[in-house]
């Protein structure tokens, strides 16, 4: 009997990056492993910037370390681009999203194509860290001159390992510059904006195999696949969804909390509440929204070792074991938390702005992210069912965030619903499921999804209907200005 095939995924997060290998057997993914590795952005005199050679040669490490391979497909996050000459040359290290040079850009491209035009052709969240926006921070800079055409990060590396490029669809629709009902670029609205049509070519599908990977890495022939490019897009595919009942939340870094549908949603109501419509595997829509998710922790977690404190992430988890009401609230999204600093100060400020008492120790602050998480997750929830007219009765966490298991209770106590916790490896899972459907091992999405199902045993937090969560949730309302639906 042949050998399975073996597939690598290049899973790169913004604080850090993997390699994990897998093969399907018996009806399930078995992944392995193979190198974990930082993501270190570096700041320059011109600003903040991603240090994507480092990761490409971690990955490389990684794929070397996982064996022969018969396919490697890289997701990452969305948004952020590199700009090439016309002979596939980078021009210049891809900014990262949190430098504050896109804030003027927002009403830049207003000026020019208003909000409600723009969301109603792409549907797309409006935040100052959108391609969209960044392109116009780029207007009149030498590398927008030269710049023959766009890569998106995982566009970028897929073409260093194969040397082709290609836009892939889903990482595409987070740049606020795809046309959310075709699917394809909306070149009218990039005319209108002033951006280059040069810039944006033809687009591919999850799935697509763009080559052999070039002989000069020295690592055999492996197929490179473009899968679901972007991370959120390849661990939606692997969320083990059974009905339309079931909202889906990514769980990392940001935390992103949506629904699958046919076709994208672009009403008033789906604009004002700034939820985004991404593609996903077959043409689906992710009606979605982002929260500021982990960022928050792993960036209190640096503040607070550069005073000496070296906070792990079990002592964190311990920590969140006794939020509760008592516990300060902000919105953790607010845009005084985007930028990297001083989080624990930024957050003490926001209680403090609100008439709470700011948290003063590591505890408090920990708790007070847990509990304004959880509440933000609820006021997300009764948009999306408004939005998308489904009653939302469990949420699918998946990713890291899956092992926050005080945060995936208290999400499930304070929106009042049921939470399946995992998988947690759900975006190389994605990842690994579509090569696997590009080399005919797979067929429709729902095969993808009962096999991702088969691979992962979710754990299960139901609500107590405890109504201190009730009181807790008003409270986050009342401090926060945010509005409770008006209908449901």
């Amino acid at each position: 009997m042949p050998e399975a095939r073996r597939y690598a995924a290049v899973d790169l997060g913004a604080t850090s990056g993997r390699v994990v290998a897998g093969r399907l057997v018996e009806g399930r993914v078995e992944l392995e492993e193979a190198r974990r590795f930082p993501n270190r952005p570096v700041r320059l005199p011109d600003g903040l910037h991603w240090d994507l050679p480092q990761l490409f040669a971690e990955a490389l490490l990684g794929l070397r370390a996982a064996g022969p391979l018969d396919g490697v497909g890289v997701d990452a996050w969305g948004v952020d681009y590199g700009l090439l000459d016309d002979r596939g040359r980078l021009l210049g290290l891809p900014y990262h999203y949190r430098d504050g040079r896109t804030a003027p850009m927002v009403e830049r491209a207003f000026s020019r194509v208003g909000q409600a035009e723009l969301y109603a052709t792409a549907g797309i969240q409006t935040l100052p860290i959108n391609t969209v926006f960044q392109l116009l921070a780029d207007e009149g800079s030498p590398a927008l001159a030269a710049a023959d055409r766009l890569a998106l990060v995982p566009d970028l590396l897929a073409h260093w390992l194969s040397g082709e490029v290609a836009n892939e669809c889903t990482n595409a629709s987070t740049t606020g510059l795809l046309d959310a009902r075709s699917g394809d670029w909306a070149h009218g609205l990039i005319g209108r904006l002033g951006l280059p049509a040069r810039l944006f070519r033809a687009l591919v599908s999850p799935g697509t195999a763009l080559g052999p990977l070039l002989a000069h890495h020295d690592l055999g022939a492996p197929t490179v696949y473009a899968v679901a490019s972007h991370d959120t897009a390849s661990a939606f595919a692997a969320a083990p969804l059974q009905d339309e009942h079931a909202a889906v939340l990514s769980s990392g870094t940001w935390s992103l909390l949506g629904v699958e549908l046919a076709e994208p949603v672009l009403t008033d109501a789906a604009r004002e509440a700034n939820l985004t419509n991404e593609r996903g595997v077959d043409g689906t829509t992710r009606l979605l929204k982002n929260v500021m998710g982990m960022w928050l922790l792993e960036e209190c977690r640096r503040a607070w070792a550069q005073t000496g404190q070296d906070v792990t992430y079990e002592t964190l988890l311990r920590l969140a074991e006794h939020a509760g009401g008592d516990a300060g609230v902000f919105d953790p999204d607010d845009e005084s938390l985007l930028a990297p600093g001083d989080m624990p100060g930024r957050i003490a400020a926001a209680c403090r702005h609100s008439g709470q008492a700011p948290p003063l120790d590591v505890a408090a602050v920990v708790q007070a992210i847990v509990v304004s998480l959880a509440c933000k997750y609820r006021w997300v929830l009764e948009r999306l069912e408004i939005a998308s007219g489904r009653e939302l009765r469990r949420i699918h966490v998946i990713g890291g965030g899956a092992r926050n298991a005080p945060l995936c209770r208290l999400t499930a106590e304070v929106t009042g619903r049921e939470v399946l916790a995992g998988p947690t490896e759900a975006t190389a899972l994605g990842n690994l499921l579509v090569q696997a459907r590009g080399a005919g091992e797979l067929g429709s999405l729902g095969e993808l999804r009962a096999v991702a199902a088969a691979s992962a045993s979710p754990s299960v937090y139901e609500p107590t209907g405890d109504p201190a969560a009730e009181a807790t949730y008003r409270r986050f309302l009342d401090v926060t200005g945010l509005q409770a639906p008006t209908t449901a």
